[in-house]
């Protein structure tokens, strides 16, 4: 199974509501009454409160990690970590020595028995996975830490606080200010662009796309797109006659290697209704990395990525300014000062 697909099933996971976490109401999130029995302090150990409310007593030195989600393992590499990971799930391919740690089964069905057998210091979670699972772990006096990011910003400061939970100040705090950095390039790239109206196709048969609250949605924004799709649901399905009537100026898929991509394109001219779209037909179909369904630092470059795409001429001369120095014009200059309120908020 490709890359893609792998992760197009665990996103349809959510659509069957075999996730827990997110099939229950928001109460089932807060701290359990079983945290009353939390593991006792010891010399170093400090306790945090997690993304979703969870008091966690974090070991003086973290030096065995389990991950069980690929945006989580993604971000323990990214923080310079990755020798700490001792074990992840079998959904996590990137970077891909990831693929060769030793496997506790995939987000939503991770085995308790394999996480305990590899002695963990700390294991990180994220709300794809089930609550039974962390609970299991918390009650046998593992520590898991959760994280939740709902934005791009929220998926950065993530980051920040997994570093700090490590004890890798440092490495976060470099890895954070070059993820802020590049985003606020790219803001101001686009302060001046009008966002391209953009269908993200998630599956398309059936037709599923993406809500506005959820973090691929913000990532539209912050490349200068928005969604014609306007939803309270995270995965809604639609039907092709809605896209029809709506028209969108470009269709974005998400595809693990160009060739993939190049097969998605031909399908849809294949497709009836689909090749007779205004944006299949005159060859607006944005092909970016299946990155885009991760919420880890590799997003921000597949929002670069996409941003190129649908906006080209707002990245004429990459290697100089932002805006030229010389004479930006006085419509540049007051969108500069007046960024767009739906791009990227803090």
């Amino acid at each position: 199974m490709s890359r893609s697909l792998r992760l197009v099933s665990l996103l349809l996971a959510v659509f069957a509501g075999t996730i827990s976490w997110l099939a229950r109401p928001a109460r089932a999130l807060t701290p359990p009454q079983g945290q009353a029995s939390l593991p006792p302090m010891r010399a170093g150990s400090r306790m945090v409160t997690d993304e979703v409310g969870r008091r966690v007593v974090i070991p003086g030195d973290v030096r065995r990690i389990v991950s069980l989600a690929p945006n989580l393992t993604e971000t323990v590499y990214a923080l310079g970590l990755g020798d700490r990971l001792v074990g992840d799930t079998s959904y996590c391919d990137t970077p891909p020595e990831a693929k060769t740690k030793p496997h506790v089964g995939g987000p939503t069905n991770a085995s308790v028995e394999a996480i305990v057998a590899l002695r963990p210091d700390l294991v990180f979670a994220t709300m794809i996975n089930r609550e039974e699972t962390v609970d299991a772990l918390a009650h046998l006096g593992i520590p898991v830490y959760t994280t939740d990011p709902h934005t791009v910003r929220g998926m950065i400061r993530s980051v920040d606080r997994m570093a700090e939970v490590l004890g890798a100040e440092k490495q976060g705090a470099a890895l954070t200010a070059k993820l802020n950095t590049t985003l606020e390039e790219l803001q101001a790239r686009l302060a001046t662009v009008r966002p391209t109206r953009v269908l993200f196709v998630v599956w398309l048969d059936p037709l599923i796309t993406v809500g506005e609250n959820t973090f691929i949605a913000d990532a539209l924004r912050c490349a200068g797109a928005e969604s014609v799709i306007s939803s309270r649901q995270n995965w809604p399905q639609i039907g092709l006659e809605e896209v029809v009537r709506l028209q969108p100026d470009y269709i974005v898929l998400a595809a693990s290697h160009t060739g993939e991509g190049s097969r998605t394109i031909q399908s849809l001219h294949s497709r009836a209704v689909w090749r007779d779209l205004e944006a299949v037909e005159s060859g607006r179909v944005a092909i970016i990395s299946d990155e885009i369904n991760r919420p880890s630092p590799a997003l921000i470059d597949v929002i670069e990525q996409l941003a190129r795409d649908l906006h080209p001429q707002a990245f004429a001369g990459r290697d100089g300014p932002v805006r030229s120095a010389d004479d930006p014009g006085p419509e540049a200059v007051a969108a500069a000062r007046k960024p767009r309120s739906d791009a990227c908020p803090r």
